[in-house]
């Protein structure tokens, strides 16, 4: 039996051929490792991000994890199925009425809910139920030589965040990156700023220069790469870097990838392990250290 076991929302960015297809590949590799067993929840469905709140989409996915993986606390390892899973449980557990309607609603499917399973990101299970030091055991080819930006971004810094971090200067990120071998820029200053994502399409001239805003800072601090626990950050601040180059006139080609793929490689996984080959900026310098 796994160490560890949780009931596993994966969300739609993580699936085949979508933009966060490596970072399940990485998270899987990082889990192998770490002896974690993610019980996927059956018939998940979309968290709806993509077009705003939806409502009600949470709702079957709550009841079908308490009856597939009942004990389990749900994981996700996208920061917007992570936020709008909580939330809802959130409410239903302050809202007597809305509980009952659900019910109500959910029993015509022959479901129920408890909201009995916490949510929790999958940075937070890393953090709160291994530690530090556990995490470091596991290191094989420590990172040493790179300097990593951690951009942590809005999603998974509010209104809840990582107990005991701090709003404005989360250090979670950074101590993951210390942990794993490589050096953390120190003062990251739009470590929690927003990618914009909501803007990428309605008014991409915004979001990308809040973007431009992201990236600038981390070469300022002498930066080689960029890490960060959102499939949206990670997509919206790596795949506009030539639009903006041409915009701004800039030279930027900083690569951008997430925690599970630091980790893969300082665990000994290979790049294709860490979901390197799924990244449109190589990160070389990672890809050297997994040659290895």
């Amino acid at each position: 039996m796994a160490k560890k076991q949780y009931s596993f929302y994966p969300g739609c960015s993580s699936q085949k051929a979508a933009s966060a297809s490596n970072y399940q590949v990485s998270v899987e590799s990082m889990c192998k490792t770490l002896d974690i067993q993610l019980n996927e929840i059956p018939d998940w469905n979309c968290c709806s991000a993509s077009i705003g709140y939806a409502e009600g989409g949470e709702l079957p996915r709550l009841a079908l994890s308490e009856q597939a993986n009942p004990g389990q606390d749900i994981v996700a390892t996208c920061a917007a199925c992570w936020l709008a899973t909580r939330e809802t449980r959130d409410r239903l557990l302050h809202e007597d009425t809305l509980m009952k309607e659900t019910n109500e609603a959910l029993a015509a499917a022959g479901l129920k809910v408890e909201a009995n399973q916490k949510v929790r990101h999958m940075v937070e299970v890393l953090v709160e139920d291994f530690g530090y030091d556990e995490l470091g055991k596991h290191v094989k080819k420590p990172l040493e030589g790179l300097k990593i930006a951690g951009y942590v971004g809005c999603q998974t810094n509010r209104p809840f965040g990582i107990d005991g971090e701090s709003f404005e200067n989360p250090k979670y990120l950074d101590k993951l990156v210390e942990t794993m071998g490589a050096e953390p820029l120190d003062k990251y200053e739009k470590k929690v700023s927003c990618c914009g994502g909501a803007l990428a399409f309605s008014e991409p001239e915004k979001s990308q220069a809040l973007i431009k805003d992201i990236i600038e800072s981390a070469y300022d601090g002498g930066a080689d790469l960029i890490v960060t626990p959102c499939p949206v950050c990670q997509m919206n601040v790596e795949v506009y870097q030539d639009q903006i180059n041409a915009k701004y006139k800039t030279k930027f080609k900083m690569p951008v990838v997430y925690y599970s793929t630091l980790m893969s490689v300082a665990y000994g996984g290979s790049a294709k392990d860490a979901g390197l080959d799924g990244q449109v900026i190589p990160a070389k310098k990672l890809e050297e250290i997994a040659s290895k």
